[in-house]
């Protein structure tokens, strides 16, 4: 068994490699959650990365939009945060710190928020590869609705070029370079926890109210600028099954949905009392 590293937060230097020969693909559980405040989905990961490091659960995915937060990594500049706590609550969005890696994101309804809890033990032990997957999750499922991205040196996420969203050839070409999704994780034990953001249809609005990543000279851009057809979060999520397996190398047979559970923690730690059957896309 590989040793375990220290706690990290995203893509540190030095990261061990995985260890030799083609990883093989596993099963993962996957669901959609609907609509969910942040704290309660916080405690239900932890919840789920304990009962993974003991082999009670497999592998699971979380998938969901939340109500409007605005998160801060442990080394977030609070400088990146436009308005006072007050205001914010005025606004009812909740500001939380959390121990994901990178700067200050937000979050809000339209926006497409997955959270795999998965052990990268035993080779699958490569923070880098690991980050490199979700960006390619949410390229993936961007192709779907004929919208290129990548990922930019230095530059956590996935990107696009405003200027000709049906073509990706690398930042140095891009006319008008615009962050379409967000990555911050948090690994311990190769435990994952957090995971990425992609704008679907979200208020792009609400990113005037902090500097997002603390990156100020791009823009951030959403499926639903790029194509001018709003599409649904659970539209996305429900069908994302195909996206997932490919981009994180895992056998997920569709989409759970789970969005009218009350009871997240009962459902799936005891997979057998949970509500919901599997939809995926036709």
């Amino acid at each position: 068994m590989a040793p375990s590293p220290p706690t990290a937060l995203v893509d540190p230097a030095g990261a061990p490699p995985a260890p030799g020969g083609a990883p093989q693909a596993r099963r993962a559980r996957a669901v959609w959650l609907g609509r969910r405040r942040y704290a309660p989905i916080h405690d239900l990961q932890k919840l789920l990365v304990e009962a993974r490091a003991e082999g009670r659960v497999d592998d699971t995915i979380l998938l969901l939009e939340h109500d409007p937060v605005i998160t801060l990594g442990p080394r977030a500049n609070p400088e990146h945060v436009l308005l006072d706590a007050r205001a914010l609550t005025e606004r009812d969005i909740d500001l939380v710190a959390t121990g994901r890696g990178g700067d200050v994101t937000y979050h809000g309804p339209g926006q497409l928020v997955c959270y795999p809890l998965l052990d990268l033990k035993p080779d699958r032990c490569d923070v880098r590869k690991y980050v490199r997957s979700l960006a390619e999750v949410m390229i993936l499922i961007a192709r779907e609705h004929h919208v290129e991205g990548g990922t930019v040196e230095g530059m956590i996420g996935v990107w696009i070029d405003r200027a000709a969203p049906g073509e990706w050839g690398g930042a140095a070409w891009a006319r008008d370079l615009a962050k379409l999704g967000a990555i911050g994780v948090r690994l311990s034990r190769w435990l994952t926890m957090h995971g990425f953001a992609l704008n679907i249809a979200v208020d792009l609005g609400a990113f005037n109210l902090i500097v997002p990543c603390g990156i100020r000279d791009h823009g951030v851009t959403s499926l639903h600028e790029l194509i001018g057809r709003r599409l649904t979060v659970a539209e996305l999520a429900l069908a994302s099954a195909p996206q997932l397996a490919r981009g994180l190398d895992l056998e997920v047979a569709g989409v759970e949905d789970l969005s009218t559970v009350d009871d997240l923690a009962g459902a799936l730690l005891a997979p057998e009392a949970g509500a919901g059957g599997i939809r995926s896309a036709p």
